[in-house]
């Protein structure tokens, strides 16, 4: 799988977007055969869902799209790698692939140094990578695609 910024590009659109509606800024896309057929933002503070990720919220729309709960050949990019509930959502849709900018310990790292009670930034120490080794489909991951670009998007 050779990841296409053009996709990345989208995803960071979609945390922008989410940040101005006043969400964490993480933003996912969702890619089939070369045409994106998912978008989804950060939804967790205005749906007051805490699995409201970027990552559910485009499989959602995808599963949606396709008319079906699987989403086989398709590729998330995500401008964060994904936590455990989101690579899982990942498995069990049958994806293809992740793509993912920035990595857990940079959000984890970020909070540390700029958490405040309203951005927590709250993590799981459970990487995807190791999600993925243990799912069933075993999916294709890219990881630090376009990292820099992506860790701008942190913000208090």
């Amino acid at each position: 799988m050779k990841p296409e910024r053009k996709y990345m590009r989208e995803a960071i659109e979609q945390a922008k977007s989410a940040k101005q509606n006043g969400c964490y800024s993480i933003g996912a896309v969702i890619v089939k055969n070369g045409e994106t057929i998912a978008r989804g933002g950060n939804r967790v503070k205005t749906d007051l869902d805490p699995t409201a990720h970027a990552e559910i919220d485009a499989i959602r729309k995808a599963t949606k799209t396709l008319q079906s709960r699987y989403l086989q050949d398709c590729i998330l990019y995500t401008t964060h790698e994904p936590c455990p509930m989101c690579a899982a959502a990942a498995i069990w849709s049958k994806m293809a692939g992740i793509v993912y900018g920035s990595r857990m310990e940079d959000m984890e790292n970020y909070r540390l140094r700029n958490g405040n009670s309203e951005w927590q930034w709250r993590t799981i120490g459970i990487k995807a990578r190791d999600v993925i080794n243990n799912g069933d489909p075993r999916l294709t991951l890219v990881e630090d695609f376009m990292r820099e670009d992506c860790l701008k998007l942190f913000h208090h």
